[in-house]
């Protein structure tokens, strides 16, 4: 049965044409009449203007009907060791992985795929570092984190960026961009400034048997980032144990008087100690303190009667020293005026005077003469009275 049919193909459509599943032709855009053969004719119509020829299996399709579709499609292939970056009309849109098959219409926009060899250099062009890295509303974000390893070194900071497991350079401060495709990319930062650590609630046994919690604070900065990423794993963790078992060392050594006498010979011994070990890492050991001693309820209790008892005896031998200078001092002016009885006179005087300054009225009988003879006798030497 014979029957005609008409087609209407849009502006922004092309049509493929089949009798009996085999390719015949592409339809353009336009009113087509088409032969109906016991409906053995069929048609295919593709929406042009999203730029991608989409069906299954394109490849082979558009290898086998290459010559019938040349002037309607073209076709971008990548090899194994290349990434594409794709423009439409200009623009960056995507990013393109290694082995991608991409066919698009002709004719609808200006289709560019620029090709980049990435079997030796692995590094992202500065120019794309930035549009890529950061994103752009038209490049697809799924596709570039896919693609690229970015990353933005601070100031003060260095970056250590190893392929395959490989150290290959120290990255100064700056953005940077990798491909990732056929390589495993990383990139660690290291803060080189004035870094601190705590080494907090450490339970130490004193030599003399005391139970101590101490408090520690250190200052680091790292010298040679890289010295300190290869040898050391987590540096930050080796820095807190060193100190922690240097710490222990310190205490455990030393009685509790000794270390509360003097606790900058116990900062002394445990930054000497640490700072040596540190050094052959390019770590460099700023600073060392102990912020605190903490003992235990009991020993602080006995602790405060120790120093009770010795600032009591300390006061008792003052007062007896002070005591025992008085003493020598009233001997000597008892020496003195025992054979002087002027000097005595004047003493006895300088005792009236304290006395009299001390009352608010006095009477007198029979003149101060009298007063001073009947207050003092004068016994004068070899005399009696």
């Amino acid at each position: 049965m014979m029957i005609w049919k008409s087609v209407d193909i849009a502006d922004h459509e092309r049509a493929l044409l089949f009798h009996r599943n085999r390719f015949i032709r592409v339809l353009e855009p336009g009113r087509h009449r088409l032969l109906q053969l016991a409906d053995k004719v069929t048609v295919e119509v593709h929406d042009i203007s999203d730029v991608l020829f989409e069906r299954p299996n394109a490849r082979f399709f558009l290898n086998t009907h290459a010559e019938k579709l040349a002037p309607y499609t073209e076709t971008h292939e990548l090899g194994d060791s290349q990434v594409g970056l794709l423009y439409r009309d200009g623009h960056l849109v995507n990013v393109l992985s290694p082995g991608t098959f991409l066919p698009v219409w002709k004719g609808v926009e200006n289709v560019r795929v620029d090709i980049i060899d990435i079997s030796a250099q692995y590094t992202v062009d500065e120019r794309l570092v930035g549009l890529l890295g950061r994103g752009t509303g038209a490049v697809q974000k799924a596709s570039v984190a896919s693609a690229i390893h970015y990353v933005e070194v601070p100031d003060e900071h260095v970056g250590l960026l190893t392929v395959n497991g490989t150290l290959v350079r120290k990255l100064e401060p700056g953005s940077y961009g990798f491909w990732k495709y056929n390589r495993t990319i990383a990139v660690r930062l290291v803060d080189l400034r004035l870094q601190t650590v705590e080494v907090s609630g450490q339970e130490i046994l004193t030599r003399d048997r005391v139970s101590l919690r101490i408090n520690l604070s250190a200052s680091y900065r790292v010298l040679d980032a890289e010295r300190a990423a290869l040898k050391l794993g987590n540096f930050a963790e080796y820095i807190y144990r060193e100190l922690q078992l240097r710490l222990r060392e310190a205490v455990g050594g030393n009685t509790l008087d000794a270390l509360l006498e003097d606790k900058d010979s116990l900062n002394l011994g445990i930054a000497t100690a640490a700072r040596e070990k540190l050094a052959h890492y390019g770590i460099e050991l700023a600073t060392v303190g102990v912020k605190d001693i903490i003992l235990p309820g009991d020993m602080k209790q006995i602790l405060n009667q120790v120093v009770e008892a010795q600032k009591e005896s300390e006061a008792n031998l003052i007062k007896r020293r002070e005591e025992t200078q008085a003493m020598r001092s009233l001997h000597n002016t008892a020496k003195m005026m025992d054979n002087n009885p002027v000097l005595m006179r004047l003493k006895e005087l300088e005792a009236l005077e304290r006395v009299t300054a001390r009352i608010d009225k006095i009477s007198v009988y029979g003149g101060l003469e009298g007063v001073l003879n009947n207050l003092v006798n004068l016994k004068p030497t070899g005399t009696t009275q």
